[in-house]
């Protein structure tokens, strides 16, 4: 069974490539493994995590 999480990063326009590498990074030290980037029309909306429930 999996679970996920969905967070709304706030990435901002300076630096936006060296902040989503630290959200993702944070999150894979949890286990959690990159499922989705939902995009909009100029920034990302959601990221989707997923990682087994029963780890």
């Amino acid at each position: 069974m999996k679970e996920y999480k969905v967070i709304k990063p706030k990435l901002g326009w300076k630096n936006h490539t060296d902040r989503l590498e630290d959200i993702l990074n944070k999150y894979a030290k949890e286990g959690w493994r990159l499922a989705e980037i939902t995009p909009n029309q100029h920034m990302i909306s959601f990221i989707v995590f997923e990682r087994d429930k029963n780890r």
